[in-house]
């Protein structure tokens, strides 16, 4: 008692200190080699403060659209005291805010992009390439307010920037709804290694020199940018460098060098760089701020109600003599001076002609009466030295109409890039045209009937490995992230598809051709043939084993053309493993466990789902090249739940044998079994992992193991239709 007192007396908090902040006592903190099933919960229906059943899009299907955008027309111009706009517009603060929410999209995984919201998060929302976004996002707050759930974050944050440009003079090329927000930070992207902002760009090179050394499946150069360095690489100026390293991460971007130039141009025709002061006196990032912050960083103690002396990027300067006007003035202040290295005020390198006219210098941002004078950043120059973004320069100045109509599509995919096919877009201003880069897929057949076709391909010879493979590979390409992929198109049949090494080009070819002729035959499409394929091998592996089942199928999938598909955009999209059928290219630095749950995360599984489908997949002898690692079972083709008896079974012992090679042996003869590789034993060794394979092992839950792999079987082959629903619920 008395100690009990003497500790109150000193003042002791009564609750344990970090016990909900740290996570240095996580188990990962304890076990930082563990496998972290963390990216497949992320966001859990805990998470979300909106009622069960809310759908935002068909919420946002009720919005006043002209109401809304009559509003955003006159926040342009509403200047605030607390955060003054650069010449009385808030046009180039909403354009950054939304392009730096879509310029995190990166082609590799589809990660990043603006179609979440994750800009209200960490890490985003502090980058030091977003500092003051946090008070465009505070300025909109207004608007979000007013029309509340008929309005996501994420449609706002990017439909901002859209309004912007048009208020500038753009005619721009239309516009999408339908970006649902998450409430929570987006952890499964991995946005670099490094442990501080800015860090030298050599920690994600091989060769800092060779732009595409960059590692994978990064776009940006630096933790904390969106794309390069302003200054230069590594804040060393050299327009020619910093050219290589704009196309290599605006490649990795889905941008080729034509986009890339608009959005350059486009970009820089309006607003500025804020560098005017000392970026020493700013206060910390939102993340890192004081409480009275209320979620706002960067406190500038010399901002004294001007907008001219904002500091974010350290650079200072317009690009062109009217900032607030969407003109041709870049390209001639970029392309008619000469321009000499210097230094902003706050000490950034940047770029200022040799010779002007008092005339074309832009005018100050909070004093009308002061000309100042502009300035380009290192990436700028690279646009008029480099002489591929030379000529598209020349070309853009010579033909207005056609850099205006070059930029407004390139602006247009930037920020639609991650929104998936045009099937969901929402709203009066989509565009008509099909774009290629939206994945275009036409109609396919329903009038056949579904039986028929079951019954043909039931006859057509095919073992069950081979329907359910192939109906596998071809719905394993979605990706949640972006929303590409799928079954829907059949592209496996289209290069690059058909050739990836993954897919077993030569299996894939028999298959193929069996399936095209049922298609000439009965009016189905090849996709859904394919994906009627599994479907029919599920439903004989399951008869096999004592259970009759019916695979959920939707009709109307169509089958897409090389005309509609744009090859190179799919090559990064080629699995370099997966370990639902035990397969990895080579062996990576990453563990074949991890590489399983990117796989998984990306196709929206869940961790009990992806248990599931392994085990049932290995059953059905769907290995990559029919190796027979982790078929724990002598009822090869029948749906059984032996793989998790046998992987729960004390009766066996495990030994690796060779890298990701493992033998499973009887423990009494010491004879091998089985053989196995790490992405089969982590079922059994990982704590959570087991605790699902036990629910799979029990004896009174082998009807439940077919009927849940069914479930997450439909999943998978209809993630890519979103008139499907409840389907992927």
């Amino acid at each position: 008692m008395g100690e009990q007192q003497n500790l109150q007396g000193a003042g002791k908090c009564p609750v344990m200190h970090g016990a909900n902040t740290a996570s240095s006592q996580s188990v990962t903190g304890w076990w930082p080699e563990t496998l972290n099933l963390d990216i497949l919960h992320q966001h859990d229906r805990k998470t979300n403060p909106m009622d069960e059943g809310f759908d935002y899009r068909e919420e946002v299907r009720k919005l006043d659209v002209e109401a809304l955008k009559k509003d955003l027309h006159a926040l342009m111009t509403d200047s605030q005291e607390w955060w003054p706009a650069d010449w009385g517009h808030y046009g180039g603060f909403m354009i950054r805010m939304a392009w730096h929410a879509a310029g995190t999209y990166r082609i590799a995984d589809g990660r990043g992009g603006g179609g979440s919201g994750n800009q209200r998060f960490a890490p985003i929302a502090s980058w030091p390439d977003n500092a003051s976004l946090d008070k465009a996002r505070r300025l909109l707050w207004p608007v979000k307010k007013k029309y509340g759930n008929k309005l996501s974050w994420a449609d706002l944050i990017i439909l901002a920037g859209n309004v912007a440009y048009e208020s500038m003079g753009l005619k721009t090329f239309g516009f999408s709804f339908g970006r649902e927000d998450i409430w929570h930070p987006e952890k499964d992207i991995y946005w670099g290694a490094e442990k501080e902002w800015l860090a030298p760009s050599d920690e994600r090179f091989e060769d800092v020199g060779k732009p595409d050394t960059m590692e994978n499946p990064l776009a940006a150069v630096q933790m904390g940018l969106i794309y390069v360095n302003p200054e230069g690489v590594n804040g060393k100026p050299d327009p020619m460098k910093t050219a290589a390293q704009v196309r290599e991460t605006f490649a990795r971007m889905a941008m080729n060098d034509e986009e890339t130039a608009a959005l350059t141009a486009g970009g820089h025709t309006v607003g500025k760089c804020h560098g005017n002061g000392d970026p020493g006196a700013l206060g910390a990032e939102p993340e890192g701020s004081d409480i009275v912050g209320q979620g706002l960083g960067w406190d500038n103690p010399n901002m004294q109600g001007r907008a001219s002396n904002a500091i974010t990027s350290g650079l200072e300067g317009a690009w062109t003599t009217h900032p607030t006007k969407f003109d041709m003035g870049y390209f001639d202040m970029l392309l008619d001076h000469e321009w000499e290295l210097t230094k902003s005020p706050a000490g950034a390198n940047q770029w200022q002609p040799v010779d002007i006219k008092e005339e074309d210098k832009p005018v100050d941002a909070s004093d009308p009466s002061q000309r100042r004078m502009p300035m380009m950043t290192d990436a700028d120059m690279g646009m008029k030295m480099d002489p591929i973004y030379r000529e598209y320069m020349e070309a853009f100045r010579k033909d207005p109409e056609y850099f205006q109509d070059c930029f407004a599509r390139a602006w247009f995919k930037l920020i639609h890039r991650d929104l998936g096919p045009k099937s969901r877009y929402i709203g009066p201003e989509v565009p008509e045209e099909d774009l290629i880069w939206q994945d275009p897929v036409p109609q396919g057949e329903t009038h056949y009937v579904e039986e028929v076709v079951k019954e043909k391909i039931a006859e057509a010879g095919l073992s069950i490995s081979d329907m359910v493979s192939t109906a596998w590979d071809s719905a394993r390409t979605f990706r949640g992230s972006d929303l590409r992929g799928g079954a829907n198109g059949a592209r496996i049949r289209l290069a690059p598809q058909k050739d990836w090494a993954g897919n077993e080009p030569e299996r894939l070819a028999r298959v193929l051709k069996v399936y095209e002729q049922l298609s000439a035959d009965t009016g189905a499409s090849v996709a859904d043939i394919i994906v009627l394929g599994g479907s029919v091998g599920i439903e004989k592996a399951a008869k096999a084993a004592g259970y009759e089942v019916h695979v959920p199928f939707l009709k109307g999938r169509g089958d897409a053309t090389d005309e509609m598909t744009d090859a190179e955009s799919f090559e990064p999209m080629e699995p370099t493993a997966d370990g639902f059928r035990n397969w990895q290219k080579e062996n990576y630095v990453v563990k074949p466990e991890e590489l399983l749950l990117d796989r998984a995360q990306l196709m929206g599984l869940t961790a009990a789902q992806m248990t599931v489908l392994i085990g049932g997949m290995r059953v059905l002898s769907t290995n990559h090249g029919g190796t027979k690692h982790g078929v724990f079972t002598d009822r090869e083709g029948q749906l059984t739940n032996d793989f998790f008896v046998n992987l729960t079974d004390m009766a066996y012992s495990w030994k690796s044998v060779g890298e990701n090679l493992y033998e499973v042996r009887d423990r009494k003869t010491d004879q091998k079994k089985w053989t196995a590789t790490r992405v089969d034993l982590v079922f059994g060794s990982h704590s959570i992992l087991r605790s699902y394979a036990e629910v799979y092992a029990q004896d009174d839950n082998q009807e439940k193991f077919v009927k849940d792999f069914v479930k997450a079987w439909a999943k998978v082959m209809n993630a890519d239709r979103f008139d499907a629903e409840k389907l992927q619920a």
